[in-house]
C-alpha cells in the first residue's frame, strides 16, 4: 500500500506514473531503498572547512504506464516485470544470478531458478543475501560528457596525463560488512549485498562538467527528465519533480555559483584552461545527481561505494591497504607537496596522480582528493537488510546526504574507506566533487 501510495502521489505531481521494476521475492530483498547510516567517524562541510568528528517519461515516445497495476508480477523466480518503451515486459536476469531462499540455487538462462546439485561452481552467497545481478559481461561506452575529448574529458588524465578521462571500471557483485575494516572501525554488524555495478575511475572532471554546463544542463530553465538516474534496484530513487527548484536558474548562475567560499579553492574557472582534469567542486548533491543523470550514469550508493573503496570483502583500511602517505592520496593539504595544514588550490591534484592509491578494482581517489557525493540520504544507525540498498527519507528534501572517501583538507583518519560524513544537499563547498556509477 505505501508504495501505491508513492505511485499515486508522484503521478499527480508529475502526470505520468512511474515506470518501476518489480523483483521477486526470492532474492529475499524488496526493491525499495533500505540502507546507509550511522557508523565510524564523522565531520561537517561547513563553510568549506574539514572538521573531524519515480517517475520516468515513456522512453521512445511511449505511453506512461501504471506498474501497481498493468505490469505483472514475475512469473518466475529469476524474471523481472520491466517497462519497455511504455509497455509491460519481463525479461530473464542474466545466468547465474543467485536465486533460492538461501542463495544456492542459480539462475538459468530462460529465468528459470535450478538447483546447484552441489556443482562446486555454483553461485552461492554470504549473509544477508544474495545481490540482485552477478556475472556482467564488461560494457564499454562513450558518456555523454566526453563525447567531444576535449581536456579533462578525453586521453589527459592520470599520472601521466595521457590516459581516458572518462573510464567506467566493473566492479563485481560480492557481500562484505559496511563501514568495517577491522582496526580503526570494528562493527561488524552491518553486511550488505552488491550487484555488478561500473564506477567511474575518476572522479567528474572541470572538463567534463564544463560539457554538463556548455550543454545548459543542471538549472531550472533545463532540468533532468522525471525519473532518470535511479538506481536499478530501488523503485522511485530517480529524479523528482520537486528537485528541479533546488537548482540554479539558469547556466550564468550556475557558473557563478561554482566559485563558492570566497577563498580562491574553487576548481572551475569560466574559460577552459590549466585546471580541466582537476576535480569539480563546489557541486550541490542535486548537481552532482544532475551531471549523472545527464552523463548516462546515476550517483552510486552508499554501500556501492564503500564496496568499491573497501576492496569487497577485503576491508581495506584504505583503499589501496593498510597504510596512508602522501605517496597515495591529497589529504591533510599536503597535496602540492607543502607541510601540512597549509590549504590550496594546488593541493588538489588533478584526477589520477597518485597511482598507488588505486583501489581493486582500479578507481583513483576514492581516499582524498575531494569528498564524494552518494545517492543516500543520512542516517546515524546503519539499516539492514542491505541488499542493493539505497537510504532514502522520502518527503525530506533539505535532509543531510552522504559524502564518502575524504578530501585534500582532511586528516588521515577522515580517508579511511570505513568513514562516513554528511552535508546538507544544497551544500556548495571546495571539499566536495563527485563521481558516477553505471548500470549494465
Amino acid at each position: 500500500m505505501r508504495q501505491l501510495a508513492l505511485l499515486v502521489s508522484l503521478s499527480l505531481v508529475s502526470g505520468c506514473s512511474t515506470k518501476v521494476r518489480k523483483f521477486s521475492d526470492d532474492q529475499g530483498a524488496g526493491s525499495g531503498g533500505s540502507g546507509s547510516g550511522g557508523g565510524s567517524e564523522t565531520s561537517s562541510h561547513t563553510g568549506g572547512s574539514e572538521t573531524s568528528g519515480s517517475v520516468t517519461s515513456g522512453s521512445g515516445g511511449g505511453a506512461c504506464v501504471d506498474p501497481a497495476t498493468q505490469c505483472p508480477p514475475p512469473q518466475s523466480a529469476c524474471t523481472e516485470a520491466v517497462c519497455v518503451d511504455g509497455a509491460c515486459a519481463e525479461q530473464p536476469r542474466p545466468a547465474r544470478t543467485p536465486c533460492g531462499e538461501d542463495g544456492g540455487a542459480e539462475c538459468d538462462g530462460s529465468g528459470a531458478c535450478v538447483a546447484c546439485d552441489d556443482r562446486m561452481d555454483c553461485g552461492m552467497c554470504a549473509e544477508p543475501g544474495c545481490p540482485h545481478t552477478c556475472g556482467s559481461a564488461p560494457v564499454t561506452d562513450m558518456p555523454t560528457s566526453c563525447a567531444d575529448r576535449g581536456p579533462g574529458a578525453g586521453d589527459s588524465c592520470g599520472d601521466g596525463a595521457d590516459e581516458s578521462c572518462c573510464g567506467s571500471t566493473m566492479v563485481p557483485c560480492g557481500t562484505y560488512l559496511r563501514s568495517y575494516d577491522g582496526e580503526s572501525s570494528t562493527d561488524d554488524a552491518f553486511p550488505a549485498a552488491v550487484s555488478d555495478f561500473r564506477l567511474d575511475r575518476y572522479e567528474i572532471t572541470v572538463g567534463r562538467f564544463r560539457a554538463f554546463v556548455n550543454a545548459g544542463q543542471g538549472v531550472q530553465a533545463s532540468p533532468p527528465a522525471i525519473g532518470v538516474g535511479r538506481h536499478p534496484h530501488v523503485d522511485g530513487s530517480g529524479w523528482i519533480a520537486g528537485w528541479s527548484r533546488q537548482l540554479m536558474p539558469d547556466t550564468a548562475a550556475l557558473r557563478s555559483a561554482l566559485k563558492c567560499n570566497g577563498d580562491n579553492l574553487w576548481t572551475w574557472t569560466d574559460e577552459p584552461g590549466a585546471n580541466e582534469a582537476l576535480p569539480i567542486n563546489c557541486i550541490t548533491w542535486f548537481e552532482a545527481f544532475a551531471f549523472c543523470a545527464w552523463d548516462g550514469g546515476r550517483l552510486p550508493s552508499e554501500a556501492e561505494w564503500n564496496y568499491a573503496a573497501a576492496g569487497g570483502d577485503e576491508h581495506r583500511k584504505f583503499p589501496w591497504g593498510a597504510d596512508i602517505d602522501a605517496s597515495r592520496a591529497a589529504f591533510n593539504c599536503t597535496g602540492d607537496g607543502s607541510a601540512a595544514g597549509s590549504c590550496a588550490l594546488s593541493d588538489i591534484l588533478p584526477v589520477g596522480s597518485r597511482p598507488s592509491g588505486d583501489g581493486r578494482w582500479g578507481h583513483a581517489d576514492l581516499a582524498g582528493n575531494l569528498w564524494e557525493w552518494v545517492m543516500d540520504w543520512w542516517s546515524d544507525e546503519l539499516s539492514t537488510p542491505c541488499i542493493d540498498c539505497v537510504e532514502r527519507a522520502d518527503g525530506e528534501r533539505d535532509a543531510p546526504r552522504v559524502t564518502r572517501g575524504g578530501s585534500f583538507r582532511a586528516p588521515a583518519a577522515d580517508v579511511r574507506a570505513a568513514n562516513r560524513d554528511s552535508s546538507g544537499p544544497t551544500d556548495r563547498v571546495n571539499n566536495i566533487g563527485a563521481r558516477c556509477a553505471r548500470d549494465f
